[in-house]
This record gives structure tokens, C-alpha cells and sequence, in this order.
């Protein structure tokens, strides 16, 4: 394969992820999140366009099972500010369109309000993530700007998830009135995991991280199972009372939905 990757071929054992491909139309990202975790990627907040894209992603997609299921993107936001004028990751919808091929797009983007009737003729469904966060989130649109862009893709009868990651106790842990702003089909969420780069560039925001005794899991940091576990049941709870599905990214922790990433809703019929 040479632009669709298979996900999580680690295995990871916190991952409960359904098997699934992924897939970034761009190189790096634009959006500058402090708490990112993908810059194990060189250069990472400088966006790169991809040579011989779109047919490598033909020729990818030749390859593909039948009905396999697409998440983009994991790494990259599939919709950084240039997207507006050079269309790459609309151009890969259009061929992916052709495909029995399921997506999932994943962004922080409201640009994907543009491509939501291109969409809604394809087997898909459309998470975005709205934290609250956004002097963490320098480049990315505002939260009020993704919510609306939310609401958008479920009034276009396109399964809306709502990525609530990372959460950050103390911080964000409190901003439930984003879920029933958003009012989505189903919320994923996640407490901060930090690396050493994305723990030294939080620390600068937030000092009192340095001094939290966080639980190792490979290369990661972890907060403390009690504390993860207080946060995320709250949610939970919350999601259930106004009828929402929820699920677990990475936590270890059990969860009612039939995913994590809210993939099941792709060809429910609402």
C-alpha cells in the first residue's frame, strides 16, 4: 500500500478500535495543537502536499477489501486552512466515492461544511473534535465555529461524532455543554495523553503538569486510573442522560457503544 495504511499495526492492546485503514491527504498539520501527539512525524507543523496522490490512492484502493472502512485522517486534519483553495482532500473523496469503501473523516475543521453533499452521497460519517481548548489549538477554528459546522453534518442525515480528546482534568472536564450544544449521534472521548515534546509544550500553558505522577503506558503519560476513570464516567453519565452514545479512546475502560469511534453509525438508517 503506498497512502492507505493499515491502522494501529502495533496491535495495540488499549486500542478497541473495529479493523480499519488509515489515510492523510496531507502531510503535517496546520492547526499547531500543543497537546498533539503525532509529531513522531519530521516537521510536523509544516504542512506537505503529497507527490503522485491521487493515484496512489486509486491504485491503493484497487487493493482494498470490500466494504473496508477508511479513517481520515489520524495524523493529519484532512482539512487545513489551504484545503480551502486546493481541494486535495475533497479531489480524494471524489475517488474514494467510487469504491465500496466506507470513511470516516476526522477533523478540527469546519471546511468540511463544504464537502458535506459530496458526503452524503457516500457511505460515511464525519467526527469532529470540539474541546474547548482553543488557545491550545492555535490555528484551528474557533469551538463555536465546529459546533455549528456539527450541527451542519447532522442536519445533512450524516452520522455526527463528536471527539471530545483530550480531555484535560481540571480544565475541559466541565464543558459538557458542548455535547448538548452539538447534540451529536454519538461522543468519543479521551483524557490527555502526553509525550515528552507535547508534555514540555503544555507545561509552558499549564506548570501544575509537571508535578502530576502520571502512569507510563509505552511511550505515553498517563493520568493517574482514578482520576481518569472520576472524568470520563462523568461524561458517560451525561451522555446517557440526554441519550447520547459514548465511547473510549484508549483508556482501558469499558463503554455501551458498539464503537469507539462512533464507525457504527456509518449506514444506520436514522
Amino acid at each position: 500500500m503506498r497512502v492507505i495504511r493499515e491502522f494501529d499495526p502495533w496491535k495495540s492492546p488499549l486500542c478497541t478500535c473495529p479493523e480499519k485503514y488509515s489515510f492523510n491527504p496531507y502531510t503535517g498539520c496546520a492547526h499547531g495543537c500543543l497537546y498533539c501527539y503525532a509529531t513522531y512525524i519530521p516537521s510536523f507543523f509544516k504542512l506537505r502536499e503529497k507527490r503522485n496522490l491521487f493515484r496512489n490512492l486509486e491504485r491503493d484502493l484497487q487493493e482494498l477489501p470490500a466494504n473496508a472502512l477508511i479513517s481520515m485522517s489520524n495524523s493529519s486534519d484532512p482539512y487545513p486552512p489551504v484545503e480551502k483553495a486546493r481541494e486535495i482532500t475533497r479531489k480524494c473523496l471524489e475517488i474514494m466515492k467510487d469504491y465500496d469503501v466506507r470513511v470516516m473523516v476526522v477533523t478540527k475543521s469546519d471546511i468540511v461544511v463544504r464537502d458535506l453533499r459530496l458526503l452524503s452521497e457516500m457511505r460515511s460519517a464525519v467526527s469532529i473534535t470540539i474541546t474547548g481548548l482553543d488557545e491550545f489549538e492555535p490555528n484551528a477554528p474557533p469551538t463555536e465555529k465546529r459546533i455549528e459546522a456539527l450541527k451542519a453534518v447532522k442536519d445533512a442525515g450524516i452520522p455526527a461524532v463528536l471527539r471530545l480528546d483530550p480531555v484535560i482534568p481540571g480544565v475541559n472536564d466541565s464543558k459538557l455543554d458542548i455535547i448538548e450544544k452539538a447534540m451529536p449521534d454519538h461522543v468519543v472521548t479521551s483524557t490527555l495523553k502526553l509525550k515528552a515534546d507535547s508534555l514540555a509544550r503544555m507545561a509552558k500553558k499549564l506548570p501544575w503538569l509537571k508535578r502530576i505522577e502520571f502512569e507510563r503506558k509505552g511511550a505515553y503519560r498517563y493520568f493517574p486510573e482514578e482520576v481518569r476513570r472520576r472524568v470520563l464516567f462523568k461524561i458517560k453519565s451525561f451522555c446517557e442522560e440526554i441519550g447520547v452514545g459514548v465511547g473510549f479512546c484508549r483508556e482501558g475502560f469499558e463503554f455501551p457503544s458498539k464503537s469507539c469511534d462512533g464507525s457504527h453509525l456509518i449506514d444506520h438508517v436514522k
